[in-house]
């Protein structure tokens, strides 16, 4: 199925449009010799950040066959997500870890020893909460390490910038980046881009997506019980806090966004958006509950989307692309299987698709890790960088929308002067949070109409 004729040119294009040739290096000083993989082979790997989704992305590189990989190195401030992850890695993966005790660092500093233990041409994973990511990026950057990062990778307009030039830092190196919106390495959605690209469902006037259900992950939090101080709460409850994830928004949003704006072949040129909060009680995290943005592109096509993170009430979760010839289907009850369709009748509940992707399909959470392996292995270019950037920048625009009840453009996200964590690179175990409560214990939230220049 993955080898299908009409999948290949996709997996062409998409390596060619993800990937940016090799300009000046924006690390000012730094001389950063060209990387390859290892004499022996072997690929090693480093895990920054131990949560559920750094531990996915060990098991994701696994399963990439043919190609020796171990994990080497563990880093988190929490120590028992170390120990979780070893855990449940050690169940399934036992003789592909080495991770004596010594080589699992723990602090706000740890990912540097992670870094340190690796050859240049291993990969490190950054699934840390993105605040931290451009810092660790750069320090791969330095330490010449492929990068496997996890989304978003940016939260604002100054970190974005800054991933922008990292981006070309990481060209010149020769380094390999993959970015974790793995639906761009779904060969299901590939094709479909390729026939919407051929005309198949015409002009693409209007897209659609949903991603509506019960409060999950982090999404709320009560006020901090202790024992963890205020950082290390609003970091382990990284969704709750903008500085820290960009908020419910960024983190569950951005994959629809994505993969609706690479449909469309490009970004929207602003953001109109609205939303609240609803039956909070002593909740004390900086989400809204609900949030309705229509994005508008050049052409003036539109994107809405609606989120809404709330119980008893109806859950969805889909992403459509109408055009003046017919819709395509891009997600279908969630991530994967996308289960790619299109139909000629946009009433799509009575009508037959005329085309639908063969099932089941491959994972593309593995598909992205067996990519970046491949280029690593044949030294093909492979950034995900920049467009992993643009699209969080993108996300950012919409949340911003909402939470200053204004209208916002694409040059007004990328060059807003509201950096959320400026000193997140300094952090210790006792810092104090860049996110500080008044005081009745609440945080900050989002005031629209009230508080219109930056969003909180």
């Amino acid at each position: 199925m993955a080898n299908s004729k009409s999948s290949l040119p996709s997996r062409r294009k998409f390596l060619k449009t993800t990937t940016r040739v090799a300009t000046a290096s924006a690390l000012t000083g730094m001389s950063i010799p060209s990387v390859y993989p290892a004499p022996d082979n072997t690929i090693q790997l480093g895990l920054i950040g131990c949560g559920g989704r750094g531990t996915g992305a060990v098991r994701n590189a696994f399963s990439v066959q043919g190609v020796p990989i171990k994990l080497v190195a563990m880093a988190d401030i929490f120590q028992e997500r170390i120990e979780g992850s070893y855990q449940n890695l050690t169940e399934r993966f036992e003789e592909r870890l080495d991770v004596p005790e010594e080589r699992k660092y723990l602090g706000f500093d740890a990912y540097k020893y992670v870094m340190d233990s690796l050859r240049p041409g291993d990969v490190v994973i950054l699934a840390t909460p993105p605040a931290f990511r451009w810092v660790h990026f750069e320090y791969a950057i330095q330490k010449k390490l492929h990068v496997f990062m996890e989304k978003p990778v940016t939260v604002d307009g100054p970190t974005t910038r800054k991933m922008f030039k990292l981006a070309d830092a990481a060209d010149q190196a020769s380094l390999k980046v993959g970015v974790g919106l793995m639906v761009r390495h779904c060969r299901a959605r590939w094709e479909l881009k390729d026939r919407i690209d051929s005309g198949q469902i015409g002009e693409v006037l209007m897209m659609r997506a949903y991603r509506m259900h019960r409060p999950v992950g982090y999404a709320f939090s009560d006020p901090n019980p202790g024992p963890l101080n205020d950082l290390l709460y609003q970091v382990q409850r990284f969704h709750s806090f903008l500085w820290a994830s960009g908020g419910l928004f960024s983190d569950f949003y951005i994959h629809q966004i994505d993969e609706l704006c690479w449909m469309k072949g490009e970004w929207p040129i602003k953001a109109h958006a609205l939303g609240g909060r609803h039956y909070r009680g002593e909740a004390i995290d900086q989400n809204f509950d609900n949030y309705s943005v229509e994005y508008t592109f050049a052409d003036g096509a539109k994107l809405f989307l609606d989120g809404r993170t709330m119980e008893g009430c109806h859950e969805e979760f889909a992403s459509y692309a109408h055009g003046t010839s017919g819709v395509g289907v891009v997600s279908s009850g969630g991530h994967t299987p996308g289960r790619c369709r299109i139909y000629r009748d946009h009433r799509i509940e009575s009508s037959e698709p005329v085309w639908a992707f063969p099932q089941p399909e491959l994972n593309p959470y593995d598909l992205e890790w067996a990519d970046l392996i491949e280029a690593i292995q044949e030294d093909k270019p492979f950034n995900e960088t920049r467009r992993g950037a643009e699209a969080s920048l993108v996300t950012s625009m919409g949340r911003m929308s909402a939470h200053t009840g204004r209208m916002i453009s694409y040059d007004e996200i990328l060059n807003c002067d509201h950096e959320f964590a400026p000193m997140v690179g300094e952090f210790t175990m006792d810092s104090p949070p860049p996110l500080q409560a008044g005081p009745d214990g609440k945080y900050p939230v989002p005031m629209p109409g009230i508080v219109t220049e930056r969003e909180y």
